[in-house]
């Protein structure tokens, strides 16, 4: 929290693996609002709690105590 920015270099990943990022910062966070907020019934379950019924069916107790 006490960063005032994070930069990250692709230029080796580029050379060395020839990789290349599908999006820009600005278009993939953009891209990420729209799908936030075309899925508001998802957010709506993760606001109200409502998905952990699903890892409560799968993992029962180890959900609530952290036990493996």
């Amino acid at each position: 929290g006490h960063d005032f920015r994070y930069a990250v270099d692709t230029e080796r990943i580029e050379s060395e693996l020839g990789w290349k990022p599908a999006h820009t910062l600005e278009a993939g966070l953009r891209q990420t609002v729209q799908w936030y907020v075309a899925h508001s019934k998802w957010t709506e379950g993760v606001k109200d709690q409502s998905y952990l019924d699903y890892y409560r069916l799968m993992y029962g107790d180890k959900l609530a105590t952290g036990n493996d």
